[in-house]
């Protein structure tokens, strides 16, 4: 129906006028709204005659395609925003969303590697890092991939705040890095000797290469220190070494899952919740309490596998 199109697009119009909504989100919205719209054809409904009962058919017809729980609520809040839109603007008469209630997503828990598996990367790193036949050039490089895996393991900090951390965050006798995290909130977070020692070198084999230029970032490039890594660059980086560490799945291996690593390994090792938050920098519990998920997942793998109950079903599916 024309006229639905046309208010729906004067939605979006304002998304992007006035609310500032990036192309991207606009790109979102406008495919959730065409799905929206389309059903509202086939059944030959107008937006302003909608009511609860349409709208939960809506959400039936959705849930029985398949899509994913976090796609039907997406699509849930766009049709919600449109018809609030509609009657704040005065062209609808009523919100059939009113009265729905809000579907909780679910959150998917993020991948983590074990102990082991977190050893296998920083021993490979490492090995790399203590070869000089490779060259100062390629040596020093090692050395950064090195002190950046160790740093953000050792510390659990983003991937962000460890590239934007200044040369001298480091100062001798320190095991304390000053980190900015979001919202320009501050925290101190502790490195262990391993760490600091991997720091030392990427510093001192990065210095001997520059002839002593100054730099003005820890993690920069090898050739000029005023350079900071990049994102893309550590990503790199870490995806190489997992292949070489022989990881199980390389390609999901990201700087990020480091700070999941320690965070999980952390929690498991019996580290309080509200202790945990602060050194993740989290402003709220409920994102920390996800490594409670994590560690529960992780003891429920073990029990079927371990449980000397299960060794039947284990030995009939060998």
């Amino acid at each position: 129906m024309r006229t639905n199109q046309r208010l729906a697009q004067l939605w979006l119009d304002a998304l992007a006028t006035e609310l500032g909504a990036s192309a991207g989100t606009i790109e979102t919205y406008t495919d959730d709204l065409n799905c929206y719209l389309a059903w509202l054809e086939e059944n030959s409904l107008g937006l302003n005659e909608v009511g609860l009962e349409q709208i939960r058919d809506y959400i039936a017809g959705l849930d029985g395609r398949g899509y994913a729980g976090s796609t039907i609520a997406r699509r849930i809040t766009v049709a919600r925003g449109l018809h609030r839109f509609l009657i704040a603007e005065e062209l609808g008469s009523r919100d059939p969303t009113s009265h729905l209630s809000r579907m909780k997503r679910s959150r998917k828990l993020p991948f983590v590697l074990s102990i082991a598996e977190t050893e296998a990367l920083l021993e490979t790193a490492h090995a790399l890092a203590a070869d000089p036949s490779v060259g100062l050039y390629r040596q020093a490089g090692y050395a950064r991939r090195a002190a950046l895996f160790e740093t953000l393991y050792a510390s659990g900090m983003r991937i962000s705040e460890a590239l934007s951390l200044p040369a001298d965050a480091t100062p001798a006798g320190t095991r304390m890095l000053l980190v900015r995290g979001k919202g320009d909130k501050q925290r101190l977070v502790p490195l262990h000797e391993r760490a600091i020692e991997a720091l030392a070198l990427w510093q001192r084999l990065a210095a001997a290469y520059a002839g002593g230029a100054p730099s003005s970032w820890l993690f920069h490039s090898v050739r000029n220190g005023t350079k900071a890594l990049t994102r893309q660059a550590a990503l790199l980086e870490i995806k190489e070494a997992a292949v070489a560490a022989g990881l199980a799945h390389p390609e999901r291996v990201s700087p990020h899952v480091l700070r999941h690593a320690f965070a999980t390994h952390m929690h498991s090792g019996g580290t309080d919740l509200r202790v945990l938050q602060e050194l993740l920098g989290h402003a709220g519990i409920e994102t920390t309490q996800i490594y409670t998920h994590l560690d529960t997942s992780r003891l429920h793998h073990m029990v079927r596998d371990l449980h000397p109950l299960n060794e039947e079903e284990r030995t009939s599916v060998a």
